[in-house]
């Protein structure tokens, strides 16, 4: 199974801290660490990547929706950062950091509807028409009636949404549009194992800690830079109980997972703990038991992508096509070569848009590798005469 498939749930500022044992960044790099040194997994703060942060509210029929972004720069053509399903707008943070320094941009990195800490009346609306018309909405809302110029770039999910918002023209002043490592083809194979890579997934994780040592040991994120300030945005705290029904599920979801990696001692102390409950009534039994192993895993996954399937054809479905009919300068940035599909195969030897391959990633490329991102972006924007270049950036043109 690819990278993509297991991963289809489917960027520099001053003040970037480093990671332990390095100068900088690591853009996807293994870490070396000596004798008796541990990689740090505590998260960081989105303030050490982005400039600011707002919650936009959009109007509609009924009532108000808050969507929130994390915004960057005061000039240039707006980059607009749309993230892959269970992600959220802080993946695109090591990212920001990197095109910040290499062209005169503003950046706006958005959470989807049902993702990060987006508030909407209907959560669970996942299709490609609604998720652009979100995008489209949060574009007025920030800029009126005369938006900047707007580059829509995307990844996996996201990328699928920059293209359905370009193809109904959501956003009057795109002048660009960049896919991330989603390819129609490859997407529709992934779709048939989502549901076996979703449910190997853990739970729950015991702390913030836990969750990005997972992440990046899992091969998720490979770069752990990202994975600190990325994965804050992916889960939360365990919320209160809505229903003896729905306790027992979070329970008994836990204590599979718990049986399944330990044994011995843990286990014997947890089946005691479960015997010292014996003799409460059973909404009781399952509150007491909701409240212990909250306090041993207080972190569930923001979303739950297995609820989602039924959107999951409606994103990619026509995809490649839909991108190639996009009338604007068009950017596909892959894993892997073995990603294209016929239609973009065909499409990229016409000349339609420019692709370039970054080996060594994977499926979140722009976590793995925000550095080489962040140079094919800027020499994208500067070739097409979008953006200008800052800091003594060197634009190296791809040979594809």
């Amino acid at each position: 199974m690819s990278a993509l498939e297991k991963s289809m749930h489917l960027g520099r500022l001053p003040s970037r801290p480093p990671l332990p044992g390095s100068g900088g960044s690591q853009s996807g790099a293994k870490m070396r660490m000596g004798p008796g040194r541990k990689r740090d997994f505590s998260p960081v703060p989105w303030s050490q990547y982005f400039e600011s942060m707002e919650d936009v509210e959009v109007e509609n029929e009924t009532g108000k929706d808050t969507f929130r972004v994390y915004k960057s720069g005061s000039e240039g053509p707006v980059l607009l950062l749309l993230h892959g399903g269970g992600h959220s707008a802080l993946s695109w943070a090591v990212f920001t950091a990197a095109i910040i320094s290499r062209v005169q941009c503003r950046i706006v990195a958005l959470d989807l509807r049902g993702h990060g800490e987006t508030k909407v009346r209907n959560s669970e609306d996942l299709s490609a028409e609604t998720m652009a018309k979100d995008v489209g909405n949060v574009v007025e809302a920030m800029y009126g009636d005369l938006p900047p110029p707007i580059m829509l770039i995307g990844h996996s999910m996201g990328g699928a949404i920059a293209v359905h918002t370009t193809s109904s023209n959501l956003v009057p002043s795109l002048l660009g549009l960049c896919m991330i490592d989603v390819v129609e083809g490859t997407a529709m194979d992934a779709l048939n194992s989502m549901q076996n890579f979703l449910r190997g997934r853990p739970k729950t994780f015991k702390s913030l800690e836990n969750a990005i040592e997972w992440s990046v040991k899992s091969g998720q994120i490979r770069n752990l830079e990202s994975a600190r300030v990325s994965m804050v945005g992916q889960v939360k705290q365990c919320e209160g109980i809505t229903s003896p029904e729905s306790s027992k599920s979070i329970v008994e979801g836990i204590i599979e997972e718990e049986e399944e990696e330990e044994e011995g001692s843990e286990s014997v102390n947890k089946r005691k703990k479960e015997d010292d409950m014996e003799g409460f009534p059973s909404e009781t039994h399952n509150l007491l038991l909701l409240l212990q192993t909250k306090k041993d895993h207080p972190y569930t996954w923001r979303i739950e992508l297995a609820k989602t399937e039924k959107y999951w054809d409606g994103w990619f479905r026509g995809l490649s096509n839909l991108f190639l009919s996009c009338p604007i300068p068009k950017l596909l940035l892959l894993a892997g070569v073995d990603r294209l599909d016929k239609d973009l195969t065909i499409g990229q030897m016409q000349g339609k848009f420019q692709m370039q391959v970054l080996p060594q990633c994977g499926h979140a490329v722009h976590e793995d590798a925000p550095d080489k991102v962040a140079e094919a972006v800027a020499t994208f924007l500067i070739r097409h005469r979008f953006a200008e270049p800052i800091g003594g950036f060197q634009c190296v043109f791809p040979g594809c």
